[in-house]
């Protein structure tokens, strides 16, 4: 079973608790919005620590240090393709600019023949919770409950 860990972003702005989101890049999110947008986060292998890789996971996808700072564990939610995903949010200001996205290659168009590369999460957003919630996988949206249950 495939297992992925991320960090979820968040800040406190006038208009209420904030997350920061990322846009799934390549071909088949392009044109999607909702359901496209994720926590950043990516596979490890069970002899690695979920923490530890979500921080690495944090670099890769959006090209900056993970943030420091207390880490509140949101535990793990099961998506609907089966895979399992732990996350933690950590309180931090990012400018979404300022990403520098890994990128991952695969064919396309399907059975062309042809390798294009495309960025891991082709643009990265800061959004209150209600929007996010319309925004985010499905079954990641937990994690924004689990969030806001913990701040104050």
């Amino acid at each position: 079973m495939k297992r992925s860990a991320g960090l979820l972003l968040f800040h406190t702005t006038d208009h209420g608790l904030e997350v920061l989101l990322g846009h799934m890049g390549g071909p088949f999110f392009a044109r999607r919005d909702a359901g496209a947008w994720t926590v950043p986060k990516g596979e490890y292998e069970p002899d690695e620590p979920a923490w530890e890789a979500a921080r690495r996971e944090f670099r890769e996808e959006v090209g900056l240090a993970p943030p420091d700072g207390e880490a509140i564990d949101l535990g793990e939610v099961r998506q609907t393709g089966g895979k399992i995903v732990t996350a933690w949010a950590v309180r931090a200001d990012l400018d979404p600019a300022a990403i520098v996205p890994g990128t991952f290659r695969t064919e396309w168009p399907p059975r062309s023949g042809r390798l294009q590369e495309f960025p891991e999460l082709d643009r990265v957003a800061w959004f209150g919770l209600d929007r996010a919630r319309a925004l985010i996988v499905k079954a990641q949206a937990a994690f924004l409950d689990r969030l806001a249950e913990h701040s104050p």
